[in-house]
């Protein structure tokens, strides 16, 4: 990566918001050598922290315009973050393929005519006697599941990522403020950060990934911004029934958007990114369920050991998610309600561009 300029003075930025987004900047930034500050109050409490790290980009359908440009760019940028990190944790990988499934025929079909049209993209049907199929029936008690496998996505454990962007970060001895940012201003070329604990930062740049509090930093200016909650959530399910092993099935896959991993032969988490609240509602376990009609013994409200949700935010009246230059050293890039994981990658280079701009 290309550095600042010899005898420049470092450029200080302040990163607000702690969650995927905004430790990949982090990195990114700082490997070119710009002197980094994050702030956000609860750190490692955010809604990355309730991600599943599924990444799903060769297998994404629309392949044109902004979304498509974006996951390609992560596609080929992630094999350089992972070789980067792995200084820091050699077991960090991204473990293909992906699976995709769905129960209905008309879904199913749109599918099959994806995989033929693209060819040699490491796309494959699953044929109904593949032992993959089999064993997905086999344990959820269906007979109709159907789809597809992408040998090139995958997954990256989530916590596993986030806790080595953490290492990274120390090691570059970033500095981290526990505090929430609550008013934001130009001043004599410089941007003032007000903290809610009565400090003041003073950068050269701020970049606001800090999901839905990140326009109200903004709400002075002529910006027109508007987002959404989007709920993600996901349940843990254990049983002790003997004859159910949940290791004979993919490592991890979706169903109709639901999104699966098993754990251990008898646990199993599910997960989804689908309600516009802030709070899960009630009936969390047959929202997570409903991609199966009669549901297997093993697979009951009462066998839920664990749940836990986060809170993304999605553009309202613009695509996802929100990448602007607000004016002279004021980013937002926010508004990743389903695909943080994916495209941290694509995002952080495009804000370096940017920064690269006024600073190089």
């Amino acid at each position: 990566m290309k550095g600042l300029k010899e005898n420049f003075q470092k450029p200080h930025i302040l990163i607000v918001g702690a969650g995927i987004i905004g430790k990949f900047n982090a990195v990114e930034l700082s490997e070119l050598g710009y002197q980094i500050t994050i702030a956000d109050p609860t750190l490692d409490k955010n809604s990355s922290s309730a991600a599943l790290g599924l990444l799903m980009g060769n297998i994404y359908q629309k392949r044109n315009g902004r979304s498509w440009i974006l996951r390609k760019q992560s596609l080929e940028l992630w094999p350089k973050w992972i070789k980067l990190l792995q200084e820091f944790n050699t077991e960090l990988h991204i473990e293909k393929p992906l699976i995709q499934l769905t129960t209905n025929d008309a879904k199913f079909e749109k599918l099959k005519k994806f995989v033929n049209d693209n060819t040699n993209q490491g796309l494959e049907i699953l044929e109904k006697d593949s032992i993959i199929i089999k064993n997905i029936n086999k344990i959820f008690k269906t007979k109709n599941v159907k789809g597809v496998i992408s040998h090139k996505d995958g997954r990256i454990d989530p916590q596993s990522l986030l806790d080595t962007l953490n290492v990274y970060l120390k090691n570059k001895k970033i500095n981290f403020l526990k505090d929430e940012i609550i008013k934001i201003k130009r001043f004599n070329k410089k941007w003032i950060a007000a903290a809610r604990n009565n400090n003041e930062i003073k950068t050269d740049a701020i970049i606001l990934c800090n999901s839905l509090n990140a326009i109200n930093l903004i709400i002075d200016k002529p910006h027109k911004i508007q987002l959404k909650p989007v709920l993600g959530q996901a349940l843990e399910v254990c049983t002790n029934l003997h004859e159910v092993n949940l290791l004979s099935l993919p490592k991890h896959f979706n169903i109709d958007g639901k999104n699966i991993i098993p754990l251990t032969k008898n646990k199993i988490i599910i997960g989804s990114t689908d309600e516009y609240h802030e709070k899960p509602e009630e009936n969390v376990f047959e929202k997570l369920t409903d991609f199966i009609e009669n549901k297997p013994s093993w697979l009951s409200r009462e066998r839920v050991t664990r749940k836990w949700f986060g809170i993304r935010s999605r553009p309202i009246g613009e695509p996802s998610p929100i990448q602007k230059n607000l004016e002279n050293g004021l980013i937002i890039c926010t508004g990743f309600y389903k695909n943080g994981f994916l495209l941290a990658p694509s995002c952080s280079r495009w804000v370096a561009n940017e920064l690269n701009k006024y600073f190089i």
